[in-house]
């Protein structure tokens, strides 16, 4: 779990640099600066508070998927 964690701080962080070289320093910001920008914030328009729920009772033993 920590490393999960470690994990995101050093993404958010390297996002947080592209895009403050981006705003800040427009001449010297490159490709790479760029993309990872977008990049995260592409992720961010993904629907992450869909997620998939654990199937109950019979429907999950016959290999039905329950109501959703």
């Amino acid at each position: 779990m920590v490393r999960r964690w470690a994990l995101v701080l050093v993404l958010g962080g390297v996002w947080w640099w592209a895009v403050l070289r981006l705003l800040l320093a427009p001449e010297h910001a490159g490709l790479v600066e760029g993309a990872v920008a977008a990049g995260g914030w592409g992720l961010s328009l993904l629907p992450v508070h869909v997620t998939a729920t654990a199937r109950h009772g019979r429907a999950a033993k016959e290999g039905r998927a329950g109501p959703s």
